[in-house]
């Protein structure tokens, strides 16, 4: 969600007009979920998706001709065969979409856009409250306190619904982006760590060879650690939230950095190797207290079984794997918070 904004926040800085496209609400089954969005202008589609096929077309062309009327309104898309407005398509549910009018004279929208992008690089969570009135959305930090636009809202009551759409108000959880650290910066990293990034992770890779984390082999990378495996304190304060990938160049490196980080808790954790170096390995955890939980709860060999053999094809692997991993953790944290994040 953050290029969105980042390219909200470029576009209002070059004067022009958009219209963010939101799916509010949804019934039965539809290409994305609730939080999904786009930018759009005049000459169209800017950036993100809202699901694609006839539905997106015709929301990007309502939207453009609620750029150039300077106005938002809610609109209703049916997704399957009927008499009243049918689009050619057979999900079998229904969506409604926000069209939040932004103008580019509108400075509140400017400081929305720069406040997500500061809380974006920071990790800090957010919300964003649209006023479905089409007047300036509300960005408002997990405590309930507005940070950012319009002030007129009660935020207590409107967390504690999450993410539901109600006459005046859509809230939604701004999804700040999951760190990956790549243990490794070979030639699978170097497949896995732009691949990552197209689907919102933010990656970092570790190595103790300096010409494998240099910008010319990592560009996409956000960070590059250049650094001894045996004392990864001492250059990463890890979270909780982390997504940890190994596939450094060796079974002792793969040793040293996995009896660390399986001390800590973190969201995944993948190991790359066959099944008679993992079993190694995981004799030498055992042996320096490593617990079986801890072990047990690696993914090893790393990544969905496609029978992948090249480095383009594990990184594809290891990266279903992770999306699937995350988007389980999602769920789980929707549950409790009634919540759903912006795509």
């Amino acid at each position: 969600m953050n290029t969105i904004f980042s390219k909200l926040l470029y576009l209002l800085e070059k004067n022009m007009d958009t219209v963010l496209v939101t799916l509010i609400d949804e019934d039965g089954s539809a290409p994305r979920g609730i939080g999904s969005a786009m930018l759009v202008n005049t000459d169209g589609l800017i950036i993100g998706t809202i699901g694609g096929g006839a539905v997106e077309v015709n929301a990007v062309e309502l939207a453009k001709e609620l750029v150039a009327k300077k106005s938002s309104m809610t609109k209703q898309y049916i997704l399957r065969t009927n008499e009243t407005e049918d689009i050619g398509m057979v999900c079998g549910g229904d969506v409604e979409a926000y069209f939040q009018f932004i103008s580019a004279e509108d400075k509140g929208w400017h400081d929305i856009a720069a406040k997500i992008q500061e809380r974006y690089e920071k990790k800090d969570p957010a919300w964003l409250i649209f006023h479905l009135d089409g007047t300036l959305a509300s960005l408002v930090d997990k405590e309930g306190n507005v940070i950012a636009g319009n002030t007129d809202v009660n935020t207590a009551d409107i967390l504690a619904e999450g993410c539901v759409t109600t006459e005046k108000y859509f809230s939604v959880s701004l999804n700040m982006g999951e760190r990956a650290i790549i243990f490794g910066g070979g030639h699978c990293a170097k497949a896995l760590a732009p691949l990552l990034k197209t689907v919102g992770f933010r990656v970092t890779i570790f190595d103790n060879r300096a010409d494998c984390v240099s910008r010319e082999t990592h560009p996409t990378a956000e960070h590059l650690i250049c650094g001894d495996y045996t004392k990864l304190s001492e250059y990463i304060d890890f979270d909780p939230e982390d997504y940890l990938v190994v596939m450094t160049n060796g079974h002792s490196f793969d040793y040293q950095v996995e009896e660390q980080i399986l001390r800590i808790p973190s969201a995944y954790v993948g190991v790359i190797g066959s099944a008679k170096k993992t079993a190694s390995v995981n004799a030498r955890l055992r042996a320096d207290g490593i617990s079986e939980e801890a072990i047990a709860s690696v993914h090893t060999p790393i990544g969905t079984k496609i029978k992948a053999v090249t480095p383009e094809e594990i990184a594809v692997s290891i990266a279903g794997e992770m999306i699937y991993e995350r988007a389980l953790k999602r769920e789980a944290q929707g549950e409790e918070t009634h919540g759903c994040p912006m795509h």
